[in-house]
């Protein structure tokens, strides 16, 4: 091929020529992502076509900005890579300035008449296809990404068909997509719809759809010949212009009257304008890889049978009575099976006497929503019943009310159930009402205590109960209320020293749940017992005897700032009470306008958090977690420097100059502290760089791991649990960089949580469900994970779990040690001499047995002795709430905001007056008005972009003159909207000149108004 073929006039006719093609075979929003030639308002409008005019129309917009614009040199082949990258092989495979892989004109053929095939046979698979049944399978195939299982998966919200539409509309993009689809059909149990799209059993349309994909000459075989012979009416069909909405599946596929016909932009045109013959390219691609790690997650029937082990029967006995019961199972021994079967008994019964029933799935953490609809409920339950998953992650947001009405069972996050039950009650929405349920069952039941979520969805019910029993003796009718099932592995003894306050924890989650008794196997203990297997427990000591010059030279910088302050701290250097008493003089000093103290406070937080890190991790890690600060506190005086010099001057040499020339704006407590850290900074990160000082626990860490894994001989499968997320990443980080480790087989990676309280960046939901399919699958057999493993989370059984210095309570003990089910496992406490870590385990394990022992002394109390405790503490939690609510009412200013003043907790200027800031979507709080900008700058944080990936972007980071952040730039309906953390502020209350820090807004005791969109609208810079 000439180098004139590849240069951008060439391109532009591949394009002119396979348009059609071209928008049928793209999806544009994922290509976006990775054209980082084309400018931000470019993409803005291009996206915006998709939603308003569709996906076809985006492309079109796209090709015709290629084809117009003149675009910097190598833009041509970072198209194409990004077509590949976004699962747009095919349209790059017809866009290659190499024109070395163009599919050939009998290929295109036999795409066409297999796309009209589906066509005629979509209303068939739209009724009888079930999505759930071949996702996985596709994108594990590569029929789909993981953007397209997103993308399907919201779809399915709103129905299955919807689900199929959207798969149908997405597969047919992709590469050799025919055969591999034929395949994904026989592999998940749709034979028959295979059969009917080909008119062939499946091992003849194998060896058809072989055929196919190694010999383009090949003609296509006779049955998908006979079956797009249609009549006239049917071919009529495919020219009927298509709606621009792209509502259905043939909005994607068929081409509008407007366009050119699929001939004229197929190869043969291309050949006839160029001059070559029509075999330029093959169309021999795999149909992607059937290799062994993805068979175990294949589901080997789509109605497997539901059965139950003679111990789950035996637990799940008062239920099938129709009684509130807990079920107290240990992690891997199947609760959720029963809870599924117990299900599946209510609504039989209440179908069979005619009574409407419905189930409704509680669980506390968004990843089980899908695991328990996916692994459990849907493949159980959807012969008979309509089964759907929703939790706040839900990406079409549709009205849990008409979910409930529609559907059988709901698996749910309980703060959806709470919300639409509040929206009901303030007469804010439809809403739902508990009697709308017959079943409730709630997942990880021993989270039902105090104020958590599961809590107050129960109180609700137990306030109906009490009325129930004063109309049944006025004789009046009762109120329905749905039958309870509570689900554990461990309820704990909350923190109980003694036995009597284990069993008052104990009767205290029954009454929460009103249930009849607390379910344990008895009677077939043995078969439990064979099915889960106590792992051998040990523990590793740690001395620390190293020579820690790093650690030495935090300990001199620390002096210093404590002399520079004149404080005195009673805890020592890098251990929890330190923390905590720096958190304390922080807040102290801001209350009092202290900044020297303040800022100081701070600064040795960060130093002790740098001592605990170097004590769990690496030296290297410490020394990051220093950089990153102080590299972030110049960056901020840079910023307040820049906004104060704008203006001002030409810029004429680079940004490193810049740093140096400028002097920084800081007043003596600033320059202080900054200048001491640069001055050891080369010091230090030579000392980290060390490898003469490697930390001691690493070294038995990493000797424990090699024993492991070369005694399981390449089957293990390991968790290591750690405090932190940052400590769980640098763990990842370290094992990933030692040969050592992947010389027996370790293939390691990092699981955190998803949640945005931490400074280090969470992982999305998405990220979470990828590692953990990887770990089940064996790509990745140690996880390195925060407690976010702990529980729920389905994960495969392992043969080593290792608890790094991490000990909280009994219940994450019993639900750690849980993960240790496999064969021989070997749970291990690794921990250093002296630090406690083994004497809490120890307590651990004597709260368990304690435990145990309550759960019998429950079972075992007389029916009337238990009834009435249960009794009055229910009546005693209602009361303690009703307390509450009345002190925190006394507390509010709520008609007054005006009564308090935010202060800067670094410098103390005055931010703004409370009657200022408003709420939006009952959670952020914002000040729109002029003289609160004039007081702020906006600098671009990069990792905060990164972090808050939800419904309300992040611009930038808003930051006082002084360089304190005050919050971040959030966009909202198109306005961006400055929020404010109020952990960055001192809060002034007027009536009483007292001064408070907040570490959250729902602490300060003021209700805000909501924010009046249109108010602001004319205020914003905006055109």
């Amino acid at each position: 091929m000439s180098n004139g073929y590849s240069s951008d006039k060439s391109f532009r006719h591949l394009i002119s020529c396979f348009r059609t093609r071209l928008k049928m075979y793209i999806q544009v929003e994922p290509v976006l992502d990775y054209l980082t030639f084309l400018p931000a308002d470019t993409k803005e409008k291009i996206e915006r076509q998709v939603h308003t005019a569709g996906n076809m129309q985006a492309v079109d917009m796209l090709l015709s900005t290629l084809e117009r614009e003149t675009w910097p040199p190598g833009w041509t082949r970072e198209f194409v890579e990004a077509l590949r990258l976004s699962g747009s092989q095919l349209a790059a495979r017809y866009v290659n300035p190499d024109l070395t892989d163009l599919p050939s004109p009998k290929s295109e053929t036999t795409h066409d008449e297999c796309l009209q095939l589906l066509t005629l046979l979509q209303p068939t698979l739209v009724v009888r296809l079930l999505v759930r049944d071949v996702l996985d399978e596709c994108v594990a195939r590569d029929l789909l990404t993981i953007e397209d299982r997103n993308r399907i998966s919201a779809a399915e919200n709103l129905g299955n068909e919807s689900g199929v539409r959207e798969l149908l509309k997405r597969i047919v993009q992709k590469d050799n997509w025919f055969s591999t689809f034929l395949m994904v059909l026989n592999q998940t149990g749709n034979g028959n719809l295979a059969q009917e799209l080909t008119g062939t059993t499946w091992s003849e349309n194998n060896a058809e759809s072989e055929n196919l994909s190694q010999n383009d000459d090949a003609e296509p075989k006779e049955p998908l010949i006979s079956a797009t012979n249609q009549s006239c009416s049917e071919k009529e069909s495919w020219d009927i212009e298509t709606n621009s909405s792209e509502s259905s599946f043939a909005d994607s596929l068929i081409v509008s009257e407007s366009d050119t016909s699929l001939a004229e932009g197929s190869v043969s045109c291309l050949d006839e304008s160029l001059g070559h013959n029509s075999n330029m390219g093959s169309d021999s691609d795999t149909m992607g890889s059937d290799s062994a790690d993805e068979d175990e997650m294949r589901r080997a029937s789509p109605e497997p049978e539901l059965r139950l082990r003679s111990y789950q029967l035996e637990v799940a006995a008062p239920a099938l009575e129709g009684k509130n019961i807990i079920i107290c199972l240990p992690t891997g021994s199947g609760k959720t099976r029963v809870a599924v079967y117990i299900a599946k008994d209510h609504l039989d019964k209440k179908k069979k006497a005619s009574v409407p029933g419905k189930v409704i799935v509680l669980v506390n953490k968004v990843p089980l929503v899908e695991q328990l609809f996916r692994k459990e409920f849907e493949p159980f339950l959807k012969k008979w019943y309509r089964v759907m998953g929703l939790s706040g992650d839900t990406q079409l947001k549709i009205s849990f009310p008409n979910v409930v009405k529609t559907h059988d069972v709901i698996i749910s996050t309980a703060q959806i159930l709470e919300n639409s039950l509040l929206n009901s009650e303030n007469g804010e929405d439809v809403g739902v009402k508990l009697s709308d349920f017959s079943l409730i069952i709630i997942d990880e039941c021993h989270h039902t205590n105090k104020e958590a979520v599961y809590n107050n969805v129960m109180r609700r019910y137990l306030k109906q109960k009490l009325k129930n029993n004063i109309r049944k003796k006025e004789n009046k009718p009762l109120f329905p209320l749905p039958q309870i099932l509570g689900l554990t592995a461990s309820p704990g003894v909350g923190g109980a020293k003694k036995q009597a306050k284990a069993e008052e924890h104990i009767l205290k989650i029954c009454a929460n749940l009103d249930a009849f008794t607390i379910k344990t196997v008895k009677e077939n203990i043995g078969e439990l017992r064979s099915q889960i297997k106590d792992p051998c427990k040990k523990f590793v000591i740690a001395d620390v005897t190293r020579e820690d010059p790093f650690k030495e030279n935090l300990l001199k910088i620390m002096t210093k700032i404590q002399t520079f302050c004149q404080m005195i701290p009673a805890s020592d250097f890098g251990t929890q009470p330190y923390e905590q008493w720096a958190i304390q003089m922080e807040r102290k000093a801001a209350r009092e306008g202290n900044r020297k103290d303040r800022v100081c406070a701070e600064h040795l937080r960060k130093y002790n958090e740098a001592l605990q890190i170097n004590d769990t991790i690496r030296m290297i890690d410490a020394y990051k977690h220093l950089e990153m600060f102080y590299n972030d506190e110049k960056q901020k005086k840079f910023a307040v420097l820049e906004d104060d010099n704008d203006g001002m001057g030409d810029d004429d040499g680079s940004k490193d100059e810049e740093d140096e020339k400028k002097p920084l704006k800081l007043d003596e407590t600033d320059r202080f502290l900054i200048n001491l850290f640069f001055a050891n900074k080369k010091q230090l990160k030579s000392m980290a760089q060390n490898p003469d000082h490697e930390n001691e626990k690493l070294m038995k860490l990493r000797n424990t791991i090699m024993e492991q894994y070369t005694r399981t001989e390449g089957t293990a499968r390991g968790i290591i649990f750690t405090k932190t997320r940052q400590s769980a990443f640098a763990l990842s980080q370290w094992i990933t960089e030692n040969e050592k480790f992947s010389e027996v087989g370790v293939k390691a990676h990092h699981l955190i949580g998803a949640g945005h309280s931490s400074e280090f960046k969470p992982m999305t939901q998405n990220e979470q469900k990828e590692v953990i399919s990887k770990f089940r699958t064996g790509k990745i057999n140690l996880l390195i994970a925060t407690t976010v493993a702990e529980e729920g989370l389905d994960i495969k059984e392992c043969n080593i779990v290792i608890r790094y210095g991490l000990v909280t309570n009994e219940i994450a003990m019993v639900q750690a040690r849980g993960r240790a089910r496999a064969d021989e496992s070997t749970y291990i406490l690794f921990a250093p001499s002296g630090s406690g870590v083994i004497e809490r385990e120890i307590v651990n394990d004597f709260r368990e047995e304690m435990m145990y022992k309550a759960i019998d002394r429950v079972q075992n109390m007389k029916l009337e002795e238990y009834n009435h405790k249960i009794l009055e503490l229910q009546m005693q939690s209602i009361m303690e709430k009703k307390m509450k609510i009345k002190r925190m009412s006394a507390k509010h200013y709520r008609d007054n905001p005006s009564l308090i003043t935010f202060l800067c907790k670094n410098c103390g200027v005055l931010a703004c007056s409370g009657d200022h800031i408003h709420v939006i979507e009952k959670m952020h709080h914002v000040n729109m008005t002029q003289e609160f900008r004039k007081l702020y700058i906006v600098r671009e944080n990069k990792t905060l972009q990164k972090k808050y990936t939800s419904d309300f972007p992040i611009n930038g980071e808003i930051i006082c003159k002084c360089g304190q952040a005050w919050g971040t730039m959030m966009v909202h309906k198109g306005l961006d909207l400055p929020c404010l953390k109020i952990k960055n502020f001192v809060v002034l209350f007027k009536n009483n000149s007292s001064k408070k820090q907040f570490q959250k807004w729902v602490e300060l005791p003021i209700t805000f108004p909501d924010l009046a969109y249109s108010e602001y609208f004319f205020d914003s810079d905006e055109d």
